[in-house]
């Protein structure tokens, strides 16, 4: 079943539970039982009946804005027949339709003019009315950027080094949902702002155990409108962590922020921790840095929190030997800054770490070996590859035919049956896709390999193979906050003091330019503006009574 038939038969389901429980209500507002039914009809009589704007019913239905509209409507409805109590509203938001029909189905109800009263209302009602509005007020900003955050532009904090020196930790950007077509939402009924989980209950650090932030149950399925473009090799790309074991739901996975380094149909290849796409060397952009981990021998501890207040972003683990010297391992050093470091007194010798080619990366969960861990493993598991020498590896394109045996499985065993939901098996030594024995399968999506900036310490698609179309989000727009220090970096000996980074701020993100401008000033403006916009008013209406 498509997207949008699915969601119809969502809107008639809960058409037709309004329309149960509420039907006599709408009879003793002067209206056919019959419109009760009425999608967005209903909401829009509630709201005329309760004077509040009526373009607000186009809101009832919406994805995970609609389930928090509903509830408002709902009290608003109660609040007409006199059920204004707290226990009122609190059974009408959890027990939307089982409450209302209580109600509707009551012998004694009956509508209560709201401004009939207001002239014997006592000073601490009155307060309580002014309460009510002041919640609506709250509700409908939650609601405004609710919208805002569903359908137009998501909040994302970087807090890992992957992307230094183009992202740096710390950096905080809005990313554009409409960059490559917007992909509608998956899990309707969810609570806002909150991407998998509620918040860490069960084991510290494990959410598997967490609660979820959406309703699993209740699911539509992938679907991208106006999809213009598609990622192109260079772009800074916001998708969802394709092997999440822990959210079924692809919008809900975790968020990642890569460099698309190939596209489908690309050849990908690590030489000696060298990016090569088809053969050719990288493109490196402007505000992008080339970066690698070394190893620095010394005779004495080098001052590292100077070099911190030097460089940014310095990721280092300190070992002290017997004989008194010490052994850094670096992370993410630019040609410059290695440079710069190797003339250091007290260094004694210093070289890029790389991985031996034709040694496989392969890590396992238990010391006897058995069980792999794939998300430290270099995919596909079954290649002498690592992350310094890896490939060449061709990015599956939509409509490539490949060939299914136990060689290449490894590498199209989670398209097959994670990203195309087919059912996989192996039997006597065959493969069967959807119960028939297979020797070759036709790609239903395009693929792409996303890479962090900063090779040496980034979780990428070396790691955890190919990024689905579906995966996509979007392109992060700017940055509009960066902090220094905002993230403890468990890897690192020392940590980055804390500093607010106005320079980056409100800078574009995907120009590739080297020196982008920061336009804060004006976003400062635009907030002191939006801010003190009625403070302005009052004091421009004062003037002009006095005058």
């Amino acid at each position: 079943m498509n997207y949008f038939l699915t969601y119809t038969v969502y809107v008639l389901i809960l058409s037709v539970l309004m329309g149960i429980s509420s039907w006599k209500l709408f009879k003793k507002m002067g209206y056919s039982p019959l419109f009760a039914f009425i999608p967005f009809y209903n909401y829009f009589i509630i709201l005329k009946e309760t004077k509040h704007p009526k373009w607000w019913a186009i809101l009832s239905y919406l994805p995970i804005v609609g389930p928090i509209m509903m509830s408002v409507f709902h009290l608003y409805l109660v609040k007409k027949f006199g059920k204004t109590l707290f226990k009122d509203q609190i059974l009408t938001v959890i027990l939307p339709f089982i409450y209302l029909a209580v109600i509707n189905y009551s012998k004694d109800v009956e509508l209560e003019d709201e401004n009939a009263n207001d002239l014997f209302l006592t000073d601490e009602e009155k307060n309580d009315k002014k309460k009510d509005t002041f919640v609506g007020s709250i509700t409908f900003a939650v609601v405004f950027a609710t919208i805002i955050h569903v359908f137009v532009t998501q909040p994302f904090g970087i807090p890992t080094g992957s992307m230094e020196r183009t992202l740096l930790v710390g950096d905080f950007l809005f990313v554009n949902k409409w960059s490559y077509g917007y992909r509608l939402p998956m899990r309707p009924v969810a609570i806002p702002f909150l991407q998998g989980t509620i918040m860490d209950t069960g084991q510290k650090g494990n959410p598997k155990d967490d609660p979820k932030s959406y309703v699993d149950a209740v699911k539509l399925p992938y679907t991208r409108i106006l999809q213009f473009n598609k990622p192109q090799k260079n772009d800074v790309v916001v998708f969802n962590y394709p092997q999440d074991s822990v959210h079924t739901a692809i919008d809900r996975k975790d968020p990642y922020v890569k460099r698309c380094v190939a596209t489908a149909g690309d050849t990908f290849e690590m030489r000696a921790g060298r990016l090569f796409v088809n053969g050719k060397p990288e493109t490196v952009l402007g505000d992008q840095e080339v970066q690698h981990r070394y190893i620095v021998t010394t005779d004495a501890q080098l001052d590292i929190p100077t070099l911190y207040k030097a460089y940014g972003f310095l990721p280092v683990q300190e070992f002290q030997q017997d004989n008194g010297g010490f052994i850094y391992g670096f992370q993410g050093l630019t040609d410059k800054t290695a440079k710069e470091i190797k003339e250091l007194p007290h260094v004694l010798d210093m070289k890029e770490e790389v991985s031996a080619k034709g040694e496989a990366a392969v890590y396992y969960r238990d010391e006897a070996k058995t069980k792999i861990d794939t998300t430290q493993s270099i995919f596909p598991i079954n290649k002498p590859w690592n992350q310094d020498w890896y490939g060449p590896l061709r990015i599956p394109k939509k409509g490539d035919v490949v060939a299914i045996n136990k060689e290449t499985l490894p590498t199209y065993q989670w398209i097959i049956s994670e990203y195309e939901h087919n059912s996989l098996e192996k039997k006597n030594g065959k493969i069967f896709i959807n119960g028939k024995e297979a020797t070759q399968y036709t790609i239903q999506q395009d693929y792409y390999m996303m890479v962090g900036d900063n090779r040496d310490a980034s979780l990428d698609a070396r790691f955890f193979g190919f990024v689905p179309e579906e995966n996509i989000v979007g392109k992060p727009m700017f940055t509009w906050m960066s902090l220094q220090g905002a993230f403890a970096d468990s890897s690192s000996t020392y940590q980055a003091p804390f500093k607010i980074r106005w320079e980056r701020m409100f800078k574009a993100t995907n120009t590739g330019e080297a020196n982008k401008t920061s336009y804060w000033w004006i976003a400062a403006m635009i907030l002191i503006l939006f801010f003190g916009w009625e403070y302005f008013v009052k004091l421009f209406r004062k003037k002009k009574t006095e005058e």
